[in-house]
């Protein structure tokens, strides 16, 4: 049972699992931007990672064994932020303890992994896992979609994206790992926007003149016909750069640079980019944030998140990509059937 705040509020008790850069972040914004959340636990093999965060954002107890957290009383719903080889595992055990998680993206790099959890969550009867892949909550792709859903664009035709690092995160960062690692993003947004799936994808890289990783650049056909675009450039030297264009039969829609400023001197007028996607997502991150309380409060899929389907879907179209890449060959999408069990519980068309 939630606690009780002075006023008899109930308040939902989160644990944060993984206390790095997003943890941090999604701590800030459960202490300060969720008013019907209480930061409970901060969890991380780093005690004193943790008791930096928990004294940062209020956190009533550090702890460092993510499953043990998961299992506690005074816990009711759980985001986890720890690597990406923890996800699937962490979001098992809490579907087996009965409690809602946001987990980060991807579900699993594995699409076999990813299934092993749709069959955990299916088994247990009640959907548990709501998966951050917070663009969805973004408002340049909510204008976009109802774009498409009000007709003011017609039918769309293709959808071009480019997402663009200042630099690798590291030194063994490869081409294959772009797609696995940094285009799930748009392979899941892209999704949810046209309202399809994919079909085929095939997967270029040009030479660069020094030994960093290039970028790729991915085409791929949707099982309606449209045509999808997708540049991951992480050594792109000057800035954090996502933008996308959604072309119609009857016009386009494309994303504009978030700048609050611009700078006029010496000829010149220039405006600034992020070093990171921590700013530029803030507030798609807060809607998510609350999104997921609400689901934890009303036990309400929300209608635009995403879950474990849309992780396995994410996993399919990289593995796809992936394989394009290495043998410079056109490759099929294939995925088994969508379940029952997700069908009309997100923004994807079943």
């Amino acid at each position: 049972m939630r606690d009780l705040t002075k006023r008899g509020y109930l308040m939902t008790r989160v644990a944060i699992i993984g206390a790095g850069l997003m943890g941090e972040d999604h701590a800030h914004i459960v202490a300060q931007d969720l008013p019907g959340a209480r930061l409970q636990v901060v969890c991380d093999m780093d005690a004193a990672r943790a008791k930096y965060v928990a004294d940062a954002t209020g956190a009533r107890d550090i702890a460092s064994d993510p499953e043990a957290v998961i299992a506690r009383a005074d816990v009711d719903a759980v985001i986890v932020a720890a690597p990406d080889f923890t996800h699937a595992p962490l979001s098992k055990a809490c579907i087996e303890a009965g409690k809602p998680v946001l987990c980060e993206k991807p579900l699993s790099q594995s699409s076999s992994e990813c299934l092993q959890v749709i069959e955990a969550e299916q088994t247990a009867g009640q959907q548990r896992v709501m998966l951050g892949f917070m663009r969805r909550y973004d408002q340049s792709y909510i204008e976009m979609r109802q774009a498409l859903s009000d007709g003011t664009l017609g039918r769309a035709l293709m959808m071009h994206n480019f997402h663009r690092n200042v630099e690798t995160p590291a030194a063994d960062f490869t081409g294959a790992m772009a797609i696995t690692n940094s285009a799930p993003h748009e392979f899941d947004v892209v999704r949810h926007v046209l309202g399809t799936e994919f079909a085929s994808v095939t997967a270029h890289q040009p030479r660069r003149s020094d030994d960093r990783v290039a970028p790729v650049v991915m085409v791929l056909e949707t099982a309606d016909g449209q045509l999808v675009t997708i540049e991951i450039n992480n050594n792109a030297a000057y800035g954090y750069d996502v933008r996308a264009e959604l072309v119609g039969e009857a016009g386009s829609i494309a994303m504009n640079n978030v700048a609050y400023t611009r700078t006029d001197m010496k000829l010149a007028s220039s405006t600034r980019y992020d070093a990171d996607w921590r700013g530029r997502y803030h507030e798609a991150y807060v809607r998510q944030n609350r999104d997921f309380l609400r689901f934890v409060e009303t036990g309400d899929f929300p209608a635009i998140a995403s879950d474990c389907w849309d992780g396995y879907c994410a996993a399919i179209v990289a593995e796809a990509g992936a394989k394009a890449l290495a043998t410079g060959q056109k490759q099929p999408v294939t995925m088994i059937p969508k379940p029952e069990f997700y069908a009309g519980k997100t923004g994807v068309a079943a």
